[in-house]
């Protein structure tokens, strides 16, 4: 359990975004599903690297400033990792920032990660893209 936090736990807390984007693509499985909340912007499912990386990332990195996930606690059963704490970011269309509370669950097997979903409190997110 220890070496599943560990992998989810370098995909949050690299020295660079880019650092925390190649520890997730080292260990995701090719065919991860990633599932974004509904009501979250970039709502949906995400299957494998490329599509995670052109729907959600990239899209994050184009329309917001210092987006970023603020891990606050990692608690972990055998292949399931849950992590809690806080969005935080400022939209550049609008100039509005915000905090909301998130929380992302992992499933691993074989220490790869399968899937990924958000839980989150999608009102702040979405009042700060209104004008």
């Amino acid at each position: 359990m220890t070496a599943n936090i560990d992998i989810i736990r370098a995909t949050y807390e690299g020295e660079t975004s880019e650092e925390n984007g190649r520890q997730l693509a080292q260990h995701l499985a090719p065919d991860a599903r990633w599932v974004e909340a509904a009501g979250f912007p970039y709502a949906g499912e995400y299957i494998g690297f490329d599509a995670i990386k052109t729907g959600v990332f990239a899209r994050l990195a184009e329309e917001w400033e210092n987006y970023r996930f603020l891990p606050e606690r990692y608690l972990g059963d055998g292949d399931t990792v849950v992590v809690i704490g806080e969005y935080r970011g400022r939209y550049r269309a609008t100039g509005k920032a915000f905090q909301a509370r998130v929380c992302h669950l992992w499933q691993l097997k074989d220490q790869q990660i399968v899937q990924f979903e958000q839980v989150v409190d999608s009102v702040p997110v979405r009042n700060a893209m209104q004008p």
